[in-house]
């Protein structure tokens, strides 16, 4: 496994002999297909940070998230979703530098 990018609280990693990527939540590893991991970008991105800092929104400051047809279930508050936007968006950039990199 290699890994791709790491923050304060995760850690993302590229298996290419399974072909599969993992997600170092910390207290769990998740495998993830690409298009699982796709799915878990678009599902962060929707998440808006604002929201965690207005009451009259969220009140509790928490979001859960379900993972590969609900087989994971994740509670995070307002700083591990900031750490798991920044994990997602370094992941995929050094996916794309990978992709120009190797032919």
């Amino acid at each position: 496994m290699n890994l791709l990018y790491k923050t304060y609280y995760y850690s993302s990693y590229q298996c290419d002999q399974g072909r599969c990527f993992y997600v170092d939540f910390g207290h769990k590893r998740v495998k993830l297909s690409f298009c699982q991991l796709l799915a878990l970008r678009q599902k962060v991105h929707n998440i808006d940070i604002s929201s965690h800092f207005d009451k009259d929104l969220n009140y509790s400051g928490i979001e859960i998230l379900t993972l590969c047809n609900r087989e994971h279930l994740f509670v995070f508050d307002t700083l591990q979703i900031i750490d798991l936007k920044q994990l997602l968006k370094a992941t995929f950039g050094i996916l794309e530098l990978n992709s120009l990199v190797v032919p």
